[in-house]
């Protein structure tokens, strides 16, 4: 598996890896039609988006996009897709593990606990970080990764339409 920053020409492939990840019925899951948007919001962050190549296929992708806690810049991570033949094979752990290294103050994401929690995310709430939607519980997600305070409200990007 080789991870590298997603190009224009992996567009069709990375649409089809979201697409098959959150399949859940006959309709195009909404995280594809936001993928499709992050492309071309200005929070896009070419360094964020990565896929996960095996053997020559895009196996898995993540993208990441400017927001803000408070003044505090910050990258939120969404989606991260894996295509269901290469679930369970640590496409994932990878994707996330290579977005950790890029220097950020500060990771969030929306997503299962029990998933991200072994990437030492926590439910934002305890390191001061509130959730754009109140409702989102503890399944919104921050990794800290400076030693300098970061607390406030996450605002994401505009194309994610809160």
């Amino acid at each position: 598996m080789r991870i590298r920053r997603e190009q224009p020409s992996d567009r069709p492939d990375v649409l089809r890896v979201v697409h098959e990840a959150f399949e859940s019925g006959p309709d195009e899951p909404g995280e594809v039609a936001l993928t499709r948007a992050l492309f071309d919001d200005p929070g896009y962050i070419p360094a964020f988006s990565l896929v996960a190549v095996v053997s020559g296929d895009v196996a898995g992708y993540v993208i990441g996009t400017r927001g803000y806690t408070g003044d505090t810049p910050a990258v939120g991570i969404a989606p991260l897709a894996v295509a269901r033949a290469h679930q369970r094979r640590g496409v994932g752990s990878a994707l996330i593990g290579t977005a950790q290294a890029r220097h950020e103050p500060a990771l969030v994401l929306l997503g299962e606990n029990a998933y991200y929690e072994r990437f030492d995310f926590a439910p934002a709430s305890r390191n001061g970080i509130e959730a754009p939607v109140a409702s989102w519980g503890r399944h919104f997600q921050a990794l800290v990764l400076t030693d300098d305070p970061v607390a406030g409200r996450f605002r994401y990007t505009a194309a994610f339409g809160l």
